[in-house]
């Protein structure tokens, strides 16, 4: 009989979802990582194949879930605090990197030029809730 799979989290990099496989092993919840040898490899295709995704067995899913919600993957400032949307003080604030300015383009053109790392990128925040984009002041 074929197993069915869902995705319970999607991640840019392998370490990110390294950290919420093993609470989730912890529990007891076989989970396996998809496409994370590939970002591994390259990290600048993170975005273009849709991530690292977490997937657990369907019959896990909802404990998968609640042990993930328990887990708090918002962005906090460097004195540990929550950072809130200007927008509408929502918490669910998560960190990205953009390359919407000329200079981080220019440097992500170089580097995939060279096939380097990307040495200049751009990080805002974005709310979750309100979907605003900003950077702390």
């Amino acid at each position: 009989m074929r197993e069915e799979f869902s995705n319970v989290a999607v991640f840019q990099y392998s370490a990110e979802a390294q950290i919420l496989k093993g609470r989730l092993e912890a529990e007891g919840i076989q989970t396996f990582m998809i496409d994370n040898h590939t970002i591994d490899t390259d990290p600048l295709v993170s975005n273009a194949i849709g991530g690292v995704k977490l997937r657990v067995r369907k019959e896990d899913r909802e404990e998968a879930l609640r042990v993930l919600s328990a887990v708090s993957k918002f962005s906090v400032d460097d004195e540990g605090r929550q950072i809130s949307c200007p927008y509408c003080n929502s918490s669910k604030v998560e960190i990205f990197t953009s390359v919407k300015s000329v200079k981080s383009f220019f440097f992500f053109c170089l580097s995939f030029l060279v096939i380097a790392l990307p040495l200049y990128m751009k990080r805002n925040y974005h709310c979750t809730n309100c979907k605003h984009e900003f950077k702390l002041k």
